[in-house]
């Protein structure tokens, strides 16, 4: 009887399946994902610090002053949980979930604006309440637009340099979504929404003449809708001279206090909790202009670290966005660009508004200001990018996903 001596060599050349799972589970970026969380966490301090007064107005005289900081853990916490989710999921499943998606969030803006669904706070209609937390299909539109016209890109690449069956339909598609939002009203979301198409349509080849046409067309369609609507065009003017008394005290109260914390902050800021322009002065310094309490209390040096984290955010997103379409996964090196045009662009205007850059709109500063639903999408899409990383590393290294 012959006894056959176990092969070394074959069991070290097939692993144990379970110990490769755990090895590929270890192959994402680590230092990317430190800045997500250090920009949750910041953000959360900065939350509870730009809030802790606001129980003393009589508008938030019922709630603690940690009212907000448990809120906003609670939705770290939640978005976190979903993000783990959502990173389980293959991007090829994404990409098949594209349409669907963006489908069934075009219902949920339609039944925002549907009286006795839709829940309005500060004269906008765009949350659709679920008792506990309220959901904000705007927000997630900006993520499902991005799978959506990474989808139709590939889906219609042969068609890029044509514009009825290239261009069009994408733009109608977009159109009807800022026909949606301009009715909530909600011109901030639809202006990022729009730069992820244009941007992801442009990484995808569409022809240069047309492009630089109908972005030409958006401005002046921008353009209108601000000239034709009185109250958006005071904000305009009020934005260009802030200091001037009307408008320090009307339309520019908000961006003239906020040019104030940050010039009460100079370098290192006042200290941690020291400012004085959240002390009810300053509107929505808990979401929309938590910038500029950084400012005040963190400095120069802390808006800067700041804008570094984002920085490096979106410069991941696109390096990762080229290591995919090297390994010929095209739809998720567009997802990766896209993502890192959203996080990017919505954190521009933010600190550009906060700044007296740009006019005042009501965009948050993405994973940082005071929201469950801009958080969860922020994390759910930050972790289609982790995705996306890990399965181009299990594909560079000649495995499958």
């Amino acid at each position: 009887m012959k006894f056959a001596l176990p092969s070394f060599a074959s069991a070290a050349a097939k692993p144990v399946p379970g110990m490769v799972q755990r090895s590929r589970m270890m192959e994402y970026d680590q230092p990317l994902v430190w800045v997500v969380l250090l920009l949750m966490l910041l953000g959360m301090v900065m939350v509870y610090s730009a809030s802790i007064s606001l129980p003393d107005s009589n508008k938030y005289a019922n709630y603690k002053n940690y009212h907000f900081l448990v809120r906003q853990a609670a939705f770290i916490c939640v978005a976190l949980v979903a993000g783990l989710f959502a990173f389980r999921v293959r991007i090829e499943t994404w990409q098949k979930l594209a349409p669907y998606l963006f489908v069934g969030v075009l219902v949920l803006l339609v039944m925002v604006l549907i009286p006795g669904l839709g829940k309005g706070v500060n004269g906008a209609k765009r949350w659709l309440s679920l008792k506990v937390f309220n959901v904000q299909p705007s927000e997630m539109m900006k993520l499902v637009i991005v799978l959506y016209a990474a989808d139709y890109t590939v889906r219609k690449q042969e068609y890029m340099h044509k514009l009825t069956k290239g261009f069009l339909p994408m733009m109608a598609a977009v159109g009807f979504v800022g026909l949606l939002l301009l009715l909530e009203p909600d011109l901030g979301a639809f202006g990022v929404i729009v730069c992820i198409a244009m941007g992801i349509l442009f990484l995808g080849g569409i022809n240069g003449v047309w492009f630089g046409g109908i972005a030409a067309t958006l401005v002046g369609m921008f353009t209108m809708v601000i000239l034709l609507s009185p109250w958006r065009r005071e904000r305009i003017f009020a934005y260009l001279n802030p200091w001037e008394e009307e408008n320090a005290l009307g339309k520019a109260y908000q961006l003239s206090h906020s040019l104030i914390a940050f010039g009460r902050g100079e370098w290192f800021g006042v200290g941690l909790g020291g400012s004085v322009e959240k002390l009810h002065y300053l509107p929505e310094a808990h979401t929309d202009f938590l910038l500029a309490v950084i400012g005040e209390e963190l400095g120069f040096v802390g808006v800067m670290v700041v804008v570094a984290m984002f920085y490096w955010i979106v410069k991941r997103a696109f390096e990762i966005g080229r290591q995919a379409i090297a390994v010929d996964q095209t739809f998720a090196g567009l997802t990766a660009k896209g993502i890192g045009i959203w996080i990017g662009v919505q954190a521009f205007i933010n600190m550009g508004v906060n700044l007296g850059l740009l006019p005042t709109k009501g965009l948050t500063l993405p994973l940082m200001s005071y929201g469950g639903s801009g958080v969860l999408i922020n994390c759910v899409g930050l972790a289609i990018l982790l995705r996306i990383d890990f399965e181009n590393r299990v594909l560079m290294r000649g495995g499958r996903v």
